[in-house]
């Protein structure tokens, strides 16, 4: 018989949740607001007055080809890092389940890049890769292969999309592995009996069971890509070459902080949340019902 908890008065069911809501008003739905207020107004250049436009900041951005471009760009990137972080974080996840000694010490160096800022790890990479004293482009240089990711866009994203996927590998490859050690081990024995080979056993049996996992990784990942890659795409291109890579997010940056168009940007910030509520809701619409639970 299930045992719930009841409370006699409302006081305290309040009180217990009042920080929470606070929290949330104040760095959530209070910005949330302020964002759609001012993307309606354009101000002028001194920041002294505003003009009301209406709905004129989004009929601009959707007609600037700039922008357009820039669902694109964050398509291909989010996508990138989303495969670039996940799949290789399984990997290492089976090989370390699979460990018999060291095992500790291989998940202890695995965890530690996670600790690595977004913009310390764009200026690690960049320092590796850097066309001058970089030791991975002199070494491809060696090889016969110019590196310049600051004129090619193409080698530009690559990098970013590397530089973000290094630091998320250590985050998914916790929840994998710790995935895998719920497995049930006297299922996979069975199989084992049974005949079955290990990618036999890993396709029908191990990954179905992690498929609840790997839809978690996959929403938090998606909307990783999207906000907490600035700092990487920040400190290594700045949105170039020729905007190859500049997503949304740092869009609204350029645009706002640094081109001082506030009503622009906050009708990018209002484009971005509706972006990415709706990526949310299609993941747990259709993909959650391949999920097994």
């Amino acid at each position: 018989m299930e045992k719930r908890v009841t409370f006699r008065g409302w006081l305290l069911p309040l009180v217990l949740i009042a920080p929470q809501v606070i929290i949330s008003a104040v760095f959530f739905f209070y910005p949330a607001a302020q964002a759609i207020w001012q993307s309606l107004f354009i101000p002028d250049p001194f920041g002294l007055s505003s003009q009301f436009v209406g709905l004129g900041n989004f009929e601009f951005l959707l007609s600037d080809k700039f922008y357009r471009a820039s669902f694109l760009t964050t398509a291909i990137f989010s996508t990138l890092v989303t495969l670039c972080s996940m799949i290789p974080a399984l990997f290492l996840a089976v090989i370390a389940d699979r460990l018999i000694k060291g095992s500790g010490a291989y998940r202890t160096l695995l965890i530690w890049p996670y600790a690595v800022a977004p913009a310390v790890a764009g200026v690690l990479w960049l320092f590796m890769f850097n066309t001058r004293v970089g030791v991975i482009s002199w070494y491809l240089s060696q090889l016969g292969y110019e590196w310049n990711h600051v004129l090619n866009g193409t080698e530009a994203m690559g990098l970013v999309v590397v530089a973000s996927a290094w630091g998320r590998i250590s985050y998914n490859f916790l929840f994998f592995f710790a995935a895998l050690q719920s497995v049930p081990r006297s299922v996979i024995e069975a199989a084992a009996i049974d005949g079955a080979h290990f990618w036999r056993r890993f396709f029908t049996i191990v990954l179905p069971l992690l498929s609840p996992t790997a839809f978690f990784l996959l929403v938090v990942n998606v909307v990783y890509s999207f906000f907490e890659t600035f700092g990487v795409i920040h400190t290594i291109t700045g949105g170039g070459p020729q905007q190859a890579t500049t997503i949304l997010v740092y869009k609204v940056f350029s645009d706002g902080f640094v081109g001082q168009d506030l009503g622009s940007s906050s009708a990018q910030s209002v484009i971005l949340l509706i972006v990415v509520g709706l990526l949310t809701v299609i993941q747990f619409k259709y993909v959650e019902k391949r999920v097994h639970y």
